[in-house]
């Protein structure tokens, strides 16, 4: 594991955060057989966001693209495009340095129909991703990266248009090296929060019991809805990915101890299709403060040196 920092280009004042603020819920959790639901209650903490935290994340996260652009992308590469924020900014940041030259014979390979879109307005020629593609580099969003593996969450957010899980993460996994670019609330250890699962959607209620056995008092097991509120069973609409998959949510009550053995764990389980786990090598976290960027590679200490 090899680190360093970049600090910010200006100098920012600190400014006072805003304080978190403490809410009760009621949770739903679904016995092993899904005929039941005792209510329990729960504490969870919120976190207060403000436009100025909004901005700042906005403000660090942009640089992370342009360094990411900047230092990892050459010409005549086959690019893999990530989604969500910060890759929007770094697509639109490699057009610009295409339409000026600074790159040439560019060929973007979207993960989903949003990079497309992004791509395409920002005129970057595109192909798209077959199971012969190669990739010579990849960037990407993270919903959260385990501090000191790497190992990512992908997929937490609802799914929209032709959005896959499935060939998000075969690119990222095809790609000679990928760079997840994040905030700096999203490195960390001890996870929390959902893995999204995806399972074939006959048997998906045997899978969804297995998987709540099999993390048993740490995790919950909801279905994920198209629509309407969530809830263990995925309400009126449960969601069905454009590969015919329901998504399931486990969601951590309790710190993962290891993201990888989670993995492995439910890739061992009969009906399970893939999940939003991805451990990736060679892998690069570009980490965004208003402080500057940290970098974070998995290279093995021989490799660096």
């Amino acid at each position: 594991m090899v680190s360093f920092a970049i600090p910010s280009m200006a100098a920012t004042a600190s400014s006072s955060s805003a304080p978190l603020a403490c809410c009760s819920s009621t949770s739903l959790h679904c016995s092993a057989n899904y005929s039941n639901c005792r209510r329990r209650s729960s504490t969870i903490h919120c976190l207060r966001i403000t436009a100025s935290s909004s901005l700042a994340d906005a403000s660090a996260l942009l640089r992370a693209a342009h360094h990411t652009v900047d230092t990892y992308i050459k010409s005549g590469m086959v690019i893999g495009l990530g989604s969500g924020q910060a890759s929007a900014m770094a697509i639109e940041y490699l057009g610009r340095q295409l339409r000026v030259g600074a790159f040439r014979d560019l060929v973007g390979i979207p993960t989903c129909a949003a990079s497309a879109s992004e791509a395409a307005k920002a005129g970057i020629p595109l192909d798209y991703y077959q199971d012969s593609s190669q990739i010579d580099f990849a960037f990407d969003d993270a919903d959260v990266i385990e501090e000191g593996t790497l190992t990512a969450i992908i997929g937490r957010r609802s799914l929209q248009g032709d959005e896959s899980i499935i060939q998000q993460k075969s690119i990222l996994n095809t790609a000679g090296k990928l760079v997840f670019m994040i905030t700096k609330n999203k490195y960390k250890g001890g996870l929390d929060g959902s893995v999204p699962v995806l399972v074939q959607s006959l048997n998906w209620l045997e899978t969804a019991e297995e998987i709540d056995d099999l993390f048993l008092g740490d995790a919950e097991v909801w279905r994920r809805p198209a629509i309407g509120h969530a809830g263990p069973m995925g309400g009126d609409f449960p969601l069905l990915t454009k590969e015919g998959h329901n998504v399931l949510d486990v969601i951590f009550t309790s710190p993962i101890q290891s993201l990888g053995d989670v993995a492995k764990s439910l890739d061992n389980i009969d009906g399970v299709v893939d999940h939003g786990v991805i451990s990736k090598f060679p892998c690069t976290a570009v980490i965004a403060s208003e402080d500057g960027l940290s970098i974070v590679d998995n290279l093995r200490k021989s490799s660096v040196e």
